[in-house]
């Protein structure tokens, strides 16, 4: 399964993982800190749920942690990536509502972690464009810039959802 999308020309993430809302971070397996190289971030116990759609052994987290792992591409998704996300995000919007403080993480924490999180932000109230304005503000202006993910958003990811499984 291809998992992250080569071709896209943007910069790399200079911070391991940002605060979207209060108790609810955004972050990704790898930084690239400014003039150095693709670094590993590797999550310990900052966080009391971690949600990875993308993972490597090695990155966390620490053993106790709370760990759903749901892996996804970055790039068009079937009904059942889509029913994961959706899943993922209920999980991910109900952590933030009992106050655990919660990653959702991908490779470079810009594009399926924003699906999620965005997700996630919908179902505690806040309309999909704010949503996906507050991803841009506190991750990066480069997050979410998969078209595809964007468009799930508009159109609501429960229908998107019922679209696939529809063509399937």
């Amino acid at each position: 399964m291809r998992t992250r999308w080569k071709e896209r020309d943007t910069p790399g993430p200079m911070g391991p993982w940002d605060e979207i809302v209060p108790g609810l971070w955004m972050g990704g397996h790898f930084v690239t800190p400014p003039g150095r190289a693709l670094e590993p971030v590797v999550v310990e116990r900052e966080f009391d749920l971690v949600v990875s759609l993308f993972t490597r052994p090695g990155h966390g987290p620490a053993p106790g942690v709370e760990h759903l792992v749901r892996e996804v591409p970055d790039g068009p998704l079937s009904a059942g990536q889509l029913h994961d996300v959706l899943e993922a995000a209920g999980l991910v919007a109900e952590a933030v509502r009992r106050g655990r403080r919660t990653l959702v993480r991908c490779h470079a924490g810009q594009n399926r972690s924003g699906l999620v999180v965005a997700q996630a932000l919908v179902e505690l109230g806040h309309e999909t464009d704010r949503a996906v304005e507050l991803i841009r503000d506190r991750r990066s202006p480069w997050a979410l810039n998969n078209q595809a993910f964007v468009d799930y958003l508009a159109t609501g990811l429960d229908v998107a959802y019922l679209r696939a499984a529809v063509n399937e």
